[in-house]
């Protein structure tokens, strides 16, 4: 039995993401797992829980009942609460502890995915418990997986994979959200044209459209006199969309032109992931 021919992507950048976090921390000593991430308020251990314990949520194992501490400053929301809870319940577990445990779900999983037949649009429990088709599913596991992939090389000074599979489903499911961020969140004038130009790795130039209705849509032809325009690399543009960094950190990094109240907002609100 083969995947289907849409999950089959997904299920790749998945599987290449989650052997290089297997090879990162099969020989990491004590005190490295103890490192902190560019990922708020989790160390090395915590994000390796947390990619276990996710991919234990796959594989339809009942989650941990287990009581949160109350002094966990970066959980906020009742989607961090969640996420906290797999992390937490392993946050004394040992290193052979948790190489054991990676190495054991990630056979398991390869196991699931062989013998998966289910059509990309069945529903599936995702988390919190709302209903997702398991297209979506295993497109936000192999986000999920490459981005920190990408925290526990910044953490342990071993960069690379900028440009893997998991690179691009990443850049998919970022640019999806940008009309959203550009039209509702950054309030980009109506009848306007924001540009992105990416380079590095993984390189792209998108528009974002403002319609009179104030709908942001994404297109790939270039924008003649755009309201701004915004310029910068890709590892940047990711740690930004993803929470790792502020726009004042990386102001070096990023070059605006036109609007910049507007480029100013866009780059505050490009944090997309809960």
């Amino acid at each position: 039995m083969s995947l289907h021919p849409t999950l089959q992507p997904y299920a790749d950048a998945w599987t290449h993401s989650i052997e290089a976090i297997s090879e990162m921390v099969q020989s990491l000593v004590d005190g490295e797992w103890n490192r902190r991430t560019p990922c708020p308020g989790w160390s090395v251990r915590d994000i390796v829980s947390h990619v276990i314990g996710m991919d234990c949520e796959m594989l339809g194992d009942p989650r941990p009942i287990h009581s949160l501490p109350s002094d966990l400053f970066h959980v906020a929301t009742e989607h961090q609460r969640y996420m906290e809870m797999q992390v937490d319940v392993r946050r004394h577990h040992t290193a052979p502890e948790m190489t054991a445990e990676l190495e054991y779900t990630v056979i398991r999983r390869n196991r699931q995915l062989r013998n998966e037949s289910r059509d990309p649009g069945t529903t599936v429990r995702g988390p919190l418990g709302k209903d997702i088709t398991l297209e979506h599913a295993y497109r936000m596991r192999a986000f999920d997986v490459w981005v920190h992939e990408q925290d526990l090389r910044t953490a342990l000074g071993r960069p690379g994979n900028l440009d893997s599979p998991g690179a691009y489903v990443a850049r998919d499911v970022l640019l999806d959200v940008l009309p959203r961020v550009v039209a509702k969140d950054a309030a980009a004038p109506r009848s306007s044209a924001i540009v992105f130009d990416v380079h590095g790795p993984v390189e792209f130039l998108r528009t974002i459209r403002v319609d009179i209705q104030g709908r942001g849509t994404l297109e790939t032809a270039p924008a003649l006199g755009p309201a701004a325009t915004l310029t910068l690399d890709w590892e940047t543009y990711v740690r930004l969309a993803c929470g790792r960094v502020t726009p004042e950190a990386v102001a070096d990094r990023v070059k605006t032109e036109g609007d910049q109240d507007l480029a100013a907002a866009i780059l505050r609100n490009l944090s997309v992931t809960p």
